[in-house]
């Protein structure tokens, strides 16, 4: 997915405030990315989709990433897309978007709230759309959305943040993505799928480098979860 603007988002001192995120619950997230995270210290968002395989057989370890103090965010029930849109033969009938109704993906989203509720006990957090889609049968069901969450990626367009969803790239193009941003930009968005494994994956070695050169650079950048960004933003 190509770099755009996306939801805005400001920090102290003038620093650029990154977001790393990682979507579909995936079983290299927790095998590779939790740890390398943890090591350093930084807290990160992890859109899940609660009938993801990992979900079912390692509930404990993503409630333990709950504890650690990353954002578990909502990334609907199915992961529903357009399937009407190029390169999208993947979608399945049953979670097509375009056989949605308005009211289906609402329910499906919030219901997905109570779920990830149910895990680490929190009121609050941020959205992902699946595929960025927002509408179900030519309908918008984002905007209802928005009273039930602090933020919705990837929705509004200001121009002071950019967004990236990299796969089979090198660390050193991870860093120059980074060091290359207008200098309008407040927010960097990454957002990861697998880790060394799975889907649209970066190799570990690849994250590892954007992880080191960000921790190098705590006087430019500052990384937290979506959601604790968002809300820094809102006090400013």
């Amino acid at each position: 997915m190509p770099a755009g603007a996306q939801t805005h988002g400001s920090n102290k001192d003038d620093k650029i405030a990154v977001s790393l995120s990682y979507d579909d619950a995936l079983a290299s997230q927790l095998d590779n990315a939790i740890p390398a995270l943890n090591k350093l210290g930084f807290k990160a968002s992890f859109y899940i989709l609660p009938d993801a395989q990992t979900m079912q057989l390692r509930m404990n370890e993503w409630k333990a990433v709950a504890k650690q103090g990353h954002e578990l965010g909502n990334h609907s029930l199915y992961h529903p897309c357009s399937g009407s849109k190029p390169y999208r033969e993947w979608v399945s009938d049953e979670h097509d978007l375009d056989r949605y109704t308005r009211a289906r993906a609402i329910r499906e989203v919030l219901s997905a709230n109570v779920f990830l509720h149910a895990i680490d006990g929190k009121t609050q957090r941020t959205f992902t759309p699946p595929c960025f889609d927002t509408q179900a049968a030519g309908e918008d069901f984002i905007e209802p959305l928005k009273a039930h969450f602090i933020a919705i990626k990837g929705v509004d367009d200001n121009g002071r943040s950019v967004l990236w969803a990299p796969s089979n790239v090198t660390g050193q193009q991870l860093i120059d993505y980074v060091r290359n941003v207008s200098s309008q930009v407040q927010l960097i968005n990454i957002i990861f799928h697998g880790v060394g494994g799975d889907h649209l994956s970066v190799s570990v070695d690849a994250h590892a480098q954007l992880l080191d050169y960000l921790a190098a650079n705590t006087n430019k950048y500052d990384v937290d979860s979506y959601i604790n960004i968002m809300q820094k933003q809102a006090k400013e």
